[in-house]
């Protein structure tokens, strides 16, 4: 239970990291999204044209990079949730 419980400090802080590197790809450019778990429009969109790497490279670079981030950040959300499933199995054998 110690360990898990140790797992579960260690992925916040990860968390905590990631999204503060969220937040500064978001304030690098007006065009940035405000938004910490969306990602950003990197694929087709019917009607509209995206801007592309040949349009604009410096933020092209940074919009893919800033959505790498978002991923790993999901990945750390979901690897907390299991920390805290183990936690929880942890706790409760303890209680019972």
């Amino acid at each position: 239970m110690l360990a898990s419980a140790l797992l579960l400090i260690i992925s916040y802080f990860f968390f905590r990291y990631t999204v503060a590197w969220i937040e500064y790809y978001n304030q690098t450019d007006p065009r940035m999204p405000n938004s910490i778990w969306r990602y950003t429009c990197d694929y087709k969109v019917i009607g509209k044209r995206d801007i592309c790497d040949l349009d604009d490279k410096p933020f092209v670079r940074q919009r893919r990079k800033r959505d790498t981030i978002v991923t790993i950040m999901y990945f750390i959300v979901v690897l907390a949730f299991v920390f805290s499933l183990y936690f929880l199995s942890g706790l409760l054998v303890t209680i019972l």
